[in-house]
């Protein structure tokens, strides 16, 4: 697989996935700079302080880059939530901040960090895939409008100035590191506490789960000639519901658990009942301004 030769940034670079990200790039021979606020846990991994709301900052950060992912920004769809203007602010300015830095320096592969939550803006039959147009009255939350808004961007980069892309929609990405927060981390550390697992209502909700180290596999692929100007699905091949979940957990850990109704915690997002197939589609081609 040919990527482009040099340097690739990444933006959270620290963070859960940006770190596996690195690891698969500094693995694959790539030299990986972490572009964020806090540094890196590899001593091997280099290190800019880069806000994504400080174009000045992306500007400066990206100028000898040849490649950049972009995985910085609200990723929780509670906290998009809770403050919808931060989020917008991060997911949509920080997005074009880092767009606009990447055309101001000819960076040659721009990947972004986009979800499966933006199906929930999709017409179409389950199971739907990446060429399902987008029906934005029915984005339905803060979260899904952000996140579709970015990849608007990232079109109209490529289409008004050239700027290559590749956009990833993750699914529910899981592996060492992630949020405490989150299904899996929180019933094994209840479990290994001695509590009792809650399952609200039947359990029956589903996520497609990707494991974090297949997903950055996935970010190397995503850097080849046939990714650019793409959209792909990253997530699982079935869906796991939270009652299984639960259940694998009681198996390993001799864990009980109980169903309760309640009102959930995270919103429900449509797309998690559509499931997003996985077939990859052909996006609209890139061309420069001279209309090639």
């Amino acid at each position: 697989m040919r990527q482009p030769a040099g340097r690739i940034g990444i933006t959270g670079g620290s963070g859960f996935i940006g770190s596996c990200v690195a690891d698969r790039m500094t693995t694959a021979g790539s030299d990986v700079v972490a572009l964020d606020t806090r540094p890196p846990q590899r001593s091997d991994v280099a290190y800019r302080h880069v806000d994504v709301l400080d174009l000045a900052e992306v500007v400066q950060a990206t100028r000898d880059l040849d490649a950049v992912f972009h995985l910085a920004g609200v990723s929780d769809a509670s906290d998009a939530l809770a403050r919808p203007v931060s989020a917008v602010q991060v997911n949509v300015a920080g997005t074009a901040n880092v767009f606009e830095a990447s055309r101001r320096n000819d960076v040659r592969r721009t990947v972004l960090a986009s979800t499966a939550w933006v199906y929930a803006g999709a017409h179409g039959d389950a199971p739907i895939d990446e060429e399902a147009p987008f029906h934005l009255p029915s984005a339905g939350h803060i979260y899904t409008s952000s996140k579709i808004t970015e990849e608007l961007i990232a079109h109209n980069y490529c289409e008004l100035y050239g700027t290559p892309f590749t956009i990833l929609r993750y699914g529910d990405v899981y592996g060492p590191g992630m949020s405490e927060n989150f299904v899996i981390p929180r019933f094994v550390r209840q479990a290994l506490g001695g509590e009792t697992n809650t399952v609200n209502g039947d359990g029956s909700q589903f996520r497609n789960y990707v494991y974090v180290d297949d997903l950055a596999d996935a970010h190397l692929a995503a850097l080849s000639g046939d990714a650019e100007n793409e959209v792909f699905n990253l997530k699982g091949p079935e869906p796991i519901t939270i009652r299984r979940i639960a259940e694998e957990v009681r198996g390993l850990l001799g864990a009980p658990f109980r169903g309760r109704h309640r009102g959930c915690r995270r919103p429900a997002s449509p797309a998690r009942e559509r499931r997003p197939g996985r077939r990859r589609c052909r996006t609209t081609a890139c061309r420069d301004s001279s209309g090639r």
